[in-house]
This record gives C-alpha cells, structure tokens and sequence, in this order.
C-alpha cells in the first residue's frame, strides 16, 4: 500500500518516462524549445537550439509530415526509453516506427542524449533521413465550358494566344515557393506553375508525388504518384477571346467577371499583378464613402471652375476643362475641382476604410495576384495627399482586375462578392455600402456613359454604367511664364499620351448586372478615348456569354 502511494506522488514513472514524455508531446505540437529543454547539457553544447530545430523541420519536410502521434512510453532499458511514433505524412501514408531516446543521468537529473538521427523516428545512428521523389502526368485545365485551356505534357490548347494569354507558364520553382513545395513532396528540379493558371491551380493540378523515404540504406516508406483530375474554370473563351482582341499589343490588363457570382470571366495581360494609380476610376470609391457618411447627395452642388488649391497647390481638371454643378454631373465629368476637397472633407480613415471595404489592403485570393493598395490613414499624409488620393493618385494602386471588382460591388448593391476562377465555387458575399448608396453610385456610372467621359463605352439598347480614369504619371502641369522685352515664354509641350495611364470600369446592363469589366492601358493616353472602346468590346461579349 505504501508502494501504491509513493508512486503516486512521483508521478507513476520514473523521471526518464516523464521526460520521453515531455518530448514526444512538445514534438506533436511542434514546439521545440520544450524539446530542446529537455537534451543533456553535452548535447545542448553540440547543437544549438537554432540547428536542433533545423534538423526537426528539414526531417519533417522530407518525410512530408503533417503530425506526429506519440503512443504509450515504454519503461527504460538499458538507459533507452522507447516510445511509439505514428508519423502522418502527405505523401507516403501513416508511418509507424519507434523512436528510441538515450538518457544520460540518473534519476531527475537524466536527460536525453540528443543525437541528430533523432530527428525522426525509426532512424538509427549515423543515419541520415532522405527522400526520392516524382510527379504524376500534370491535370489538365479546362475553360468553363470544357474547352481545354493547357492540356497534357505540351501544356497546349485548341484555342491557342486566347488560351495561353491566360494559361501561364511552368518552370522551377522560385526560391519563395521552393520550402513549401518541398513540404508537399514536389522535387527540386521539377517544373511548376510559374503565372497566370498554371500558377493559381498549381496544388490542385500537380497531384500527389509518389516516391521513396529512406534512412540511410533502409527504406522507411514508399508510394506511388497520383494524377490530379482536370480543373474547371470560370475563364469563357468567348469573353476571354474578346478581351484578348481588344487589348491587342498595348500594354495592359482587362478583366471581366461575373457580379453576382464572384466568377472571372477573362484576364488578359497584367489585370491581375501590374499595380498603376487607378486615377478618377477610384471616384467610384470616393463618391461611395461621401454618400455613406452623408456629405453630399443629389442635390448638393459645386462652382463651374477649372481646379481647385489644396494646401496652396493647384489640383487641375484634365484638359484644364470647367466643370462642376451637381454632383452627378460633377461625376459625370470627373471633376477633380469637387472631388479632391470632397476626399479632404471625407478624411483619410473614411477614406481608407471604404476602400478597404471595396477590396483595397485586402489579398483578392488569388494565388499570384497583386494586392491593390490605399496607404493607411495615418501614413496618408497631409489634406493635399487625402485629396490626391481620392482622385486615384498619391500612392494609392490598383489593378485593373481590382477596379473591376469594384465595379462589381456596385452591380452587386453593395455587396462585395469573393473572387473566384474555378468553377462552381460556392459565393462569399459581403455586405460594403447600403443599397440606396449602391443605387446612387450606379445611377452616377450611368451617367458617365450617357453624358459624360465615358460615351465610347455606350452599347445600343443597353444600359452601361461606367467610370473612365487618366492617372497621370508625371506632373502635366504648365508652369506660369510672363513675358518680358528679354525674355519669351516657352511653346506649351503638347500632350504626350504616355503621361498618364487610362483605365475604365464598368457594367451591364446597369438595371440587371451580368458583368462587370476593369481595363488598364499603360501610359496610353485619355481613359475615354482609349480604355473605355476596349471595355465595351468585352462587354458585349459578357453579355452574350451570360444571357
């Protein structure tokens, strides 16, 4: 009875079995500090706590170990503590070997003798843990309707430069990709997806690796490569056909996606990775936050004038044009005289936070795209950055994939859908303006079209909404030149078009949206006269392929 007792105040077991214990746990939560914590001072001294969890981390990447499991700790015998190991990996199934530690010591004092084949378990002395690896046969990918976009070991398609525009490129891994990779049992020197699908479906096309595990000369586990199944996207080749036409050999990027859905439709060029000022596009963003804290409406109106001076610096209209009254002709004409100080009475937070509602700060989910981005309220600046900012300059930056989801959010009214490009994905909506706001805001876009900056996008018997944007590159501006009898004032430099980017957003039929399009053309010139013709092309598309 007094045996039972003494047990029980110790713990049960002696101290090598609690230790084993404390390992094989701290272990299964890959905490290796408390590992490390229990090693022999000698053992300490020859591994540093840095190259001890190197050494787990690299056996756990080889193996392709998701978890350890420890079993039931064995007594020690012959200063060994045997434990039971189940090693779940990707790759190779469940391995099951024991782990056999060495202590040093007696009693409390004993510790483990750490040496680096215990770094996973069933190895022996001197061994070394490794692995040979392959793939299987790469997964096709296919458009939404079947049409396949990169097929078999060529990675061709029928529908050729339409497909290839969007299908991407393999190649070896880039060294930000290559642990995680490894940890998934991908080879080194194999080819992966390196942009555009080939890149986002990358996991889902590769399938599982099939291989060998070793330690040393022993083999420890084997298994065999596992094709992946096709994957289905969203991309529609009539859509993406089109944009592909219009974008031509300008430099760019057009997207065009679903707004109910979330659903990509086409991407061409550099919609989804080439970060520009989006320019007055971003007034969508502007305008929305003015509506929802209530700081103009429709009946609010602003002078008829060429610019406006914040902070005693002349922010211009494009062209020097006169403009303002109501705010939906204010909008209509993309005034920077009224939205730049509209920007300034919104204030930076506001600001930022209904971009950030929009998408803006915010990884579009998609694997390789650029995140767009509003610098954060306190890093803005000063009341003519804030006003530069809510015209789409300053340091704010989008892609065109970006201002088309915008676009969308206001087709969806006010409801931000996620992003998606493989089909049958389910739809993640959330809530970014009221819908008398949404309403507002899309009448305005309407407005853009029929009377405004935007008429290159009007379609006959459609209702099209939209926002053209130039964002200027470089300061435009003329400085002011008196003449004097010595001197003569300078000819002014005629317009150059790749000062300023041109972007459009837009969607139709405005009442009853089926796509929503972002189009960006680099350093080319005026967004209603070059962006806005190629988002009505792809338009028209969108609406054939979804009516």
């Amino acid at each position: 009875m007094l045996l039972v007792t003494v047990l029980a105040i110790t713990g049960g077991s002696p101290a090598e079995q609690q230790r084993a214990k404390r390992f094989v746990d701290a272990l299964a939560r890959n905490d290796y500090p408390a590992m490390y914590a229990e090693l022999t001072d000698a053992a300490r001294r020859a591994r540093s706590l840095q190259a001890f969890t190197s050494d787990h981390r690299q056996a756990a990447m080889l193996a392709t170990a998701v978890t350890f499991a420890p079993g039931a700790v064995a007594e020690p015998s012959d200063g060994v503590v045997d434990v039971p190991m189940t090693v779940a990996t990707r790759i190779f199934g469940t391995v099951r070997a024991t782990m056999r530690l060495p202590f040093d010591g007696e009693g409390d004092e004993a510790h483990i003798a750490w040496a680096p084949h215990l770094a996973f378990p069933g190895m022996r002395r001197g061994e070394r843990l490794q692995r040979t690896t392959r793939l299987p046969p790469r997964a096709d990918i296919l458009a939404r309707d079947g049409t396949p976009l990169a097929r078999g070991e060529d990675r061709g398609s029928p529908l050729g430069a339409v497909a290839s525009a969007i299908s991407g490129s393999m190649d070896v891994a880039p060294p930000q990709r290559a642990e995680r990779l490894g940890e998934r049992g991908v080879p080194a020197d194999a080819k992966v997806g390196v942009s555009g699908l080939e890149r986002v479906f990358d996991e889902a096309l590769t399938g599982r690796p099939g291989g060998v595990l070793r330690a040393g000369n022993r083999v420890l586990a084997t298994s065999k490569p596992r094709p992946a199944k096709a994957v289905r996207t969203t991309i529609d080749p009539r859509v993406q056909r089109a944009a592909v036409e219009a974008l031509g050999n300008q430099f760019g990027g057009v997207a065009a996606l679903r707004p109910r859905t979330g659903e990509i439709l086409a991407l061409v060029g550099v919609a989804f990775s080439g970060l520009q000022p989006p320019g007055s596009t971003f007034k969508i963003v502007t305008l929305a936050g003015v509506l929802e804290a209530r700081l103009a409406g429709p009946n609010s109106t602003y002078p008829v004038q060429t610019g406006t001076t914040i902070e005693g610096v002349e922010i211009e209209n494009a062209d020097g044009e006169s403009c303002g009254g109501s705010l939906r002709l204010s909008f209509a004409h993309s005034c920077n005289s009224v939205f730049a100080p509209l920007g300034v009475r919104l204030g930076a937070e506001r600001l930022v936070k209904t971009a950030e509602a929009f998408g803006f700060n915010l990884d579009p989910g998609i694997p390789g795209a650029a995140t767009s981005k509003i610098p954060q309220a306190g890093e803005i600046g000063d009341r003519l950055a804030v006003g530069s900012s809510a015209i789409g300059q300053g340091r704010v930056q989008a892609t065109a994939l970006q201002m088309g989801w915008v676009a969308s959010t206001i087709a969806g009214g006010g409801m931000r859908t996620q992003l998606t490009l493989r089909a049958g994905a389910p739809t993640k909506r959330t809530r970014v303006l009221r819908p008398t706001t949404a309403s507002t805001v899309r009448a305005y876009m309407e407005s853009v079209v029929k009377v405004g900056t935007g008429g290159a996008a009007s379609i006959s018997g459609v209702r099209v909404a939209g926002k053209t944007g130039t964002a200027e590159l470089k300061d435009t501006s003329t400085p002011e030149c008196t003449p004097t009898q010595e001197t003569e004032c300078p000819p002014p430099v005629p317009d150059d078009p790749t000062d300023t980017d041109a972007w459009f957003a837009a969607f139709a039929p405005a009442d009853k949206p089926r796509v929503a399009v972002g189009v960006l053309l680099v350093e080319n010139g005026q967004g209603g006269d070059t962006a806005a013709p190629v988002a009505k092309q792809v338009l028209i598309a969108g609406l054939k392929a979804t009516g």
